[in-house]
């Protein structure tokens, strides 16, 4: 497995850090590393259990922001948006008011992840309702939220990049 000479996912770190990602990759020592850090999967499968763990982070964190009226896995985001998860505001006209709704969308490949990187990309979601760029205050409120953001995004980052230049897939959890 020959990793491409720039992968998506890293694009923005350093090269000397991609080219460790690479490396690793080649000598197929991440998915073994991955699974020593990180050894099993999250118990979240449901879009219900999903919106009670993104509602119980928010309460914590976010107590003033407004409410969430859906949370859920999305089968086709990672193919059509290029997204990880996607944070929507929809804004409709109910009588005399204006109807205000929030939806967090979560990549149905997260629901076989281990609970670091779901609560990583939900951190990423939850900061969108109060910073909407991707900017300085941004990333310290998901820093502020998970101490250990920069370094979760960072791994799955490599996750990602393993499975885009062919590794199988690692936490994958058998029908019962």
């Amino acid at each position: 497995m020959r990793p491409r000479s720039t992968p998506n996912y890293l694009f923005g770190y350093s090269t000397a850090l991609i080219e460790q990602v690479s490396r690793l990759i080649e000598q197929d020592r991440l998915a073994p590393w991955l699974l020593a850090k990180y050894p099993q999967a999250h118990a979240i499968r449901t879009d219900a259990a999903l919106y009670d763990y993104v509602h119980t982070i928010k309460n914590q964190h976010l107590r003033n922001a407004g409410s969430l009226s859906r949370v859920a896995y999305d089968p086709k985001l990672h193919i059509i948006k290029n997204a990880l998860g996607t944070h929507t505001n929809i804004s409709r006209v109910q009588g005399g008011k204006l109807k205000a709704k929030q939806e967090i969308r979560i990549a149905t490949l997260f629901r076989q992840m281990p609970p670091d990187f779901l609560r990583m990309i939900v951190v990423h979601e939850l900061a969108h309702i109060k910073q909407r760029n991707h900017d300085k205050a941004f990333y310290q409120l998901c820093q502020h939220i998970e101490p250990t953001y920069a370094q979760l995004e960072f791994e799955l980052r490599a996750y990602l990049t393993y499975l885009e230049q062919g590794g199988a897939a690692l936490w994958v959890t058998q029908p019962a």
